[in-house]
């Protein structure tokens, strides 16, 4: 059995209505990512989900804490929801810092999946920034320090590069097409196994004693449409590059 930390896939939603004269607001949050974790826990998997806004007081701030998983998935939550706690922002207390805690727990045998989303890699207006942290060295991609997202509402064909890889789970090479990814480069070293629109989809690669990968699109709706999700490859691709980037 296997024990993975998903972080972020959760979001909160504050409206204002107007209705002529008059408005009113009304707030709504969500989770996503439950068809990610359905498909590993039917593989015998345990997910433990700390949403985005849990990861301040819940993260297991150090390597040695984290080694409890296997594997540690970031989902759409930018840099500053690890580096600017209340503490930091507020009353300038030091803190450790939980994305080096990350990359040296990858570093001493670990494994990271970095999911996209408006929040992952650089991210709408830049606001996610992992470019300039300690995640950049290990992750199987280079970032833009811009905003990277590639929005394709007419839906961005996937070329499957390495069909027999492992971390595919041998779901062949017709993919549903995707509304949406992060443009990343590829990275000297590392493994390109899809593309998506010409841009890297899925990667693999080795760091320290650990492995990272990334899949550049939402694990869950917008940029993953229906087709895509209903796909019959979804849940064992979820699975293969898991257990691949896993902690072996």
């Amino acid at each position: 059995m296997k024990n993975a930390l998903l972080l972020g896939e959760s979001w909160t939603t504050h409206m204002i209505h107007q209705k002529g004269f008059d408005s009113f607001t009304s707030t709504e949050y969500v989770e996503g990512g439950q068809e990610f974790r359905a498909a590993l826990e039917a593989d015998g998997w345990t997910v433990t989900h700390l949403p985005a806004h849990t990861i301040e007081t819940a993260f297991p701030a150090t390597a040695e804490a984290l080694a409890e998983y296997d594997l540690v998935v970031i989902s759409d939550v930018g840099a500053n929801t690890f580096l600017l706690s209340r503490a930091v922002f507020g009353r300038s207390v030091s803190e450790p810092n939980k994305l080096t805690a990350i990359r040296d727990y990858v570093l001493a045998g670990g494994g990271l999946l970095m999911v996209g989303g408006y929040l992952s890699f650089s991210g709408i207006d830049a606001k996610a920034n992992y470019a300039n942290t300690e995640l950049a060295e290990i992750l199987p991609v280079g970032m833009l320090t811009t905003d990277d997202r590639a929005e394709r509402p007419e839906g961005a064909p996937i070329e499957v590069l390495a069909p027999e890889h492992a971390a595919l789970g041998g779901v062949g090479t017709e993919w549903p097409a995707l509304l949406g990814y992060n443009r990343t480069t590829p990275r000297e070293g590392a493994e390109l196994l899809a593309t998506v629109a010409g841009d890297p989809l899925v990667a693999v690669t080795t760091a320290g004693a650990g492995r990272t990968g990334v899949f550049t699109s939402d694990m869950s709706p917008h940029w993953a449409p229906p087709p895509f999700m209903e796909w019959d490859g979804y849940a064992p691709l979820w699975r293969a590059l898991s257990s691949f980037v896993a902690r072996s």
